[in-house]
Order: C-alpha cells, then sequence, then structure tokens
C-alpha cells in the first residue's frame, strides 16, 4: 500500500504564504484485471478529451480495454492504483517492451502514466512510478523510454522528477486537430 500526499505554500510575489491542509491518499498499487477496463477508460478517455495531456484523439471503450488488457504479453507491466477507501481506481501505468522485432531492445520498455483529473498532484503517479520501476527491474528491464507532448509542462515535470532526463524531441510528431505538436523523448535507467 502506498500513500500519496500533497501538501505545500499557497501565495504569489511575496505575499505571506498559507500552508496547506495535508491531503492523503491511502493507495493500492496492483497489477490490472480485465474487470478494471472500465475503471481505466474512466480516467483515459477524460484525459484524451480534454485535448491537452496526450496524443490519444479517440476515446476507448471498456470492451476494447479489456481486450487488450487480456492480451497484454507476458513482458508487459500495467499497474493501476486505486483508493483503499472504496477501491476506485484513480491511476495507472503501463509499459511494454519497445520492440520484439530484435532482441537488441529487449532491456527496453515504453513507458505511459495516467492520473484522474481529479486526483492530480496528489501523489499517485509518484506512488506508480517506483511500483513499475520494481516490476521492471524484475523482468529485466533496464532503461524506461517514452513520449510526452511538449505542450504538457506538468507531466515533464513529473517524469524529471522521477529521475528522467530529456534525450530529444520529435518534431511535428502528432497532428490533432489539424495543429502539429512536438514531444519531448525521456529516458531513465533502472
Amino acid at each position: 500500500m502506498g500513500t500519496a500526499a500533497l501538501a505545500g505554500d499557497l501565495g504569489v510575489g511575496g505575499h505571506k504564504r498559507e500552508r496547506l491542509k495535508r491531503v492523503t491518499l491511502d493507495l493500492r498499487i496492483r497489477d490490472v484485471r480485465p474487470e478494471d477496463a472500465t475503471g481505466v477508460v474512466a480516467i483515459f478517455n477524460p484525459i484524451i478529451q480534454a485535448g491537452i495531456y496526450t496524443a490519444f484523439d479517440a476515446p476507448f471503450t471498456a470492451e476494447g480495454e479489456r481486450s487488450y488488457i487480456e492480451a497484454l504479453p507476458e513482458r508487459a507491466i500495467f499497474l493501476v492504483a486505486e483508493r483503499a477507501t472504496d477501491s476506485v481506481l484513480v491511476g495507472f501505468q503501463s509499459m511494454e517492451p519497445f520492440a520484439t522485432y530484435a532482441h537488441a531492445f529487449a532491456h527496453v520498455g515504453v513507458l505511459g502514466t495516467y492520473v484522474d483529473l481529479r486526483c492530480r498532484r496528489q501523489g499517485v503517479a509518484g506512488c506508480l512510478f517506483q511500483a513499475t520501476f520494481q516490476a521492471a527491474r524484475a523482468k529485466a528491464y533496464e532503461k524506461l523510454l517514452t513520449y510526452i507532448r511538449a505542450d504538457n509542462a506538468p507531466a515533464l515535470a513529473t517524469y524529471l522528477h522521477q529521475g528522467f532526463r530529456v534525450v530529444g524531441t520529435a518534431q511535428r510528431q502528432a497532428k490533432l486537430g489539424g495543429r502539429y505538436v512536438d514531444e519531448v523523448i525521456v529516458e531513465r535507467f533502472l
């Protein structure tokens, strides 16, 4: 079980800062199950529909997500964060091999992190990262890689805080609503 917390200061431009009330989420981090499909899409679809966090541009169905979960490759890692108080999913992190067409890339995994829009900045991602790092090491991964929309500064900050480093920018990588979006490539060695 992980504990996620948010504590910080409010205030702008030298004004006296007030202490925020501590918010704590008691979380269970566990492997995804097919019956989690509805909860996963309940997190994922609002993120997609917001149009500012991910390059995914079409919503997922619970049936499609269930099929995806059931067909995960052996080396895939798909973890969910659920609130201990009511077992509601509040985030998930999935990772698959970078490429399966050559053994040369077997040590590299591609990662995605998604947190319920109402639960951001409460440590959910941090708990997921720690569990994923552990699971990745157990499955002989040595390096994690992901692509982050260049205009998604909070996501980039989260990954950098978890020890990832920027290795480059794929320019005009996605075309969303007729507009090109760059993606920042980050990596972390385990």
